[in-house]
């Protein structure tokens, strides 16, 4: 009785023993009898006892692998350090589990010599700038030589370039050297534009004063032709009104009656007034000289009465 619940006992785990949950993510390699039986996916599978095992579990997520620095020379013969980092994916667990010893260090080997060659081709300026660049060759490279691997390499990024102390020595005072250069342009192009605000300006208050005086004269030649006009106007009201008392005295003389010789008299009466005792000499019209000896003979007369 205890050897059949011995023997059923060891029944019970050979069976469990069989059976495998193969989780998300991940495929089992299985074997019978030393060969290739096929490659288990996510779920439920069972195996023969004894004759069948799991030769390898093989995770199928994107993976990272970090790798030391790798020394390297450059086309102008500077030796430098540089670190990679490699993220892959394993899409056959068949040609993965079967096609190299050590996968990662097959990579890491394949990293470092792909890199040497890469960097032997270029100066160390271009190093230092063609970052992307050497990525693209190198995810290329490394991906085209573990296709056989079952791997698919999806980036490759370096992480670290180190130069020589002495080369990064020299990069430090060429850049602080560039940032002294870069300051003093930037100062003078300041001092520039301040200088050319300044002048324009100046320029500006130039412009505004002309135009003020030329604004100040138009407004004082404009009222000094107004005081003109002003005062020709008041010259022809005072010449209007004049003529209009002379003309309205003619009027009255004529209308009392008056002759022709009241009317020379009358003219000669004006040139005596115009001539004020002020003037030296008087042309009279031949007509006023016939009145002006009539009136002293009449004048002559009336002194013998």
């Amino acid at each position: 009785m205890i050897i059949l619940i011995v023997l059923l006992v060891v029944i019970l785990i050979v069976l469990a023993s069989c059976v495998k949950i193969v989780p998300q993510a991940y495929a089992y390699v299985v074997e019978r009898l030393g060969a290739y039986q096929g490659t288990w996916s996510v779920g439920l599978h069972f195996k023969m006892p004894i004759i069948d095992k799991v030769a390898k579990k093989i995770n199928l997520k994107e993976q990272v692998v970090d790798f030391a620095p790798q020394p390297v020379i450059t086309k102008d013969n500077v030796t430098m350090r540089i670190d990679t980092v490699v993220f892959f994916q394993i899409t056959d667990p068949k040609m993965f589990a079967y096609g190299v010893e050590n996968p990662i260090m097959a990579i890491e080997n394949l990293t470092a010599t792909t890199l040497r060659n890469i960097i032997g081709d270029l100066e160390l300026d271009q190093t230092l700038t063609s970052r992307e660049t050497i990525n693209t060759k190198m995810r290329a490279s490394l991906d085209e030589a573990t296709d056989p691997w079952g791997i698919k390499v999806n980036r490759v990024e370096l992480k670290n370039i180190i130069p020589p102390a002495e080369i990064q020595n020299a990069m430090e005072r060429q850049m602080k050297a560039e940032r002294e250069r870069r300051e003093a342009v930037t100062r003078a192009e300041g001092e520039k534009k301040a200088s050319v605000t300044v002048a324009e300006g100046k320029k500006a208050a130039a412009i505004l004063e002309a135009e003020a005086e030329k604004q100040s004269a138009i407004l004082r030649a404009e009222a000094q032709k107004e005081k003109m006009i002003r005062e020709a106007e008041g010259e022809a009201e005072a010449i209007l009104k004049v003529q209009q008392a002379t003309a309205d005295g003619i009027r009255m003389i004529r209308e009392a009656g008056a002759d022709d010789a009241v009317l020379k008299i009358k003219s000669l009466e004006a040139f005596e007034k115009a001539a004020d005792g002020k003037a030296t000499k008087i042309i009279i019209p031949s007509e006023i000289q016939g009145i002006a000896g009539l009136a002293a003979s009449v004048k002559e007369l009336v002194s013998d009465k």
